[in-house]
């Protein structure tokens, strides 16, 4: 081989050398791209608890009255209607210390004419207090509430509100349904990562939805606590619903 192709076979061996290292360069970068890519790859799932709970404390207020023409007649009688309440809450098991009756308060009474307008003769006076019961033992309270009907017919004039049936412990309760919807949802993740051979890595993000508190039978229930929460009947569903995103792996 003469002088004059010797340049020649090491340019050619120098072009072959970049060649090969632009293409080993555009390899790596294309999987560091690649790896990137993936990490930013998520699945965002809801996971959902439920559990049975029993309502452990009730409260039931009851409006009592009194009714004359003048206005210190109504609280007299009042006062004499008050004691017969109370009687019937001692009568169905309840203590003194579970009892609180409110300010005793009254409205008057004015005539109407014959077009049925209000006019400004003062034709009497209505008076009432409320009594409030509290009680731990629900099923009492539930069964009073079923008899204060008989207290109606004699005639005593009493208002009564539906009792409220509630949870004392909400909070544990709240955190323990959060924790296995958190489960559920890394599990329904899980499944929907099979199908697409992927496996479900860290989870990126979390968020609570509202929490519930419903009828154990279902039914209507009052807007409270950041979602629902019956209060009308002792056995209840709690339930939880969470939104959670996991990164995936393929």
């Amino acid at each position: 081989m003469s002088l004059s192709e010797r340049p020649a076979s090491g340019g050619l061996a120098l072009g072959v050398s970049i060649a090969v290292g632009l293409v080993l360069s555009a390899g790596i970068l294309s999987y560091a791209l690649d790896r990137v890519a993936g990490d930013k790859q998520s699945i965002t799932v809801k996971g959902l608890a439920e559990k049975t709970v029993q309502a452990d404390h009730a409260r039931w207020a009851v409006v009592v009255r009194g009714q004359a023409r003048t206005l210190p007649d109504a609280f007299a009688d009042l006062r004499a209607n008050q004691p017969k309440l109370l009687a019937f809450f001692k009568e169905q098991g309840f203590k003194d210390a579970q009892l609180s009756s409110g300010r005793q308060t009254y409205q008057v009474v004015y005539k109407r004419n014959e077009k049925e307008q209000q006019t400004a003769e003062v034709e009497g006076y209505v008076t009432e207090q409320t009594v409030l019961l509290s009680s731990n033992d629900v099923k009492s309270v539930e069964k009073a509430a079923g008899q204060i009907v008989m207290l109606q017919e004699s005639g005593l004039p009493v208002s009564v509100s539906d009792p409220e049936f509630l949870v004392s412990k909400l909070e544990e309760v709240k955190m323990s349904l959060i924790a296995s919807a958190t489960r559920n949802a890394r599990d329904r993740a899980t499944e929907f990562a099979k199908t697409g051979d992927a496996t479900v890595g860290a989870m990126k993000s979390a968020t609570q939805g509202s929490f519930y508190i419903l009828p154990a039978q279902g039914g209507g229930s009052d807007d409270d606590y950041g979602g629902a929460y019956d209060k009308s009947t002792i056995d209840k569903l709690a339930r939880v619903v969470v939104t959670v995103q996991y990164g995936i792996k393929q």
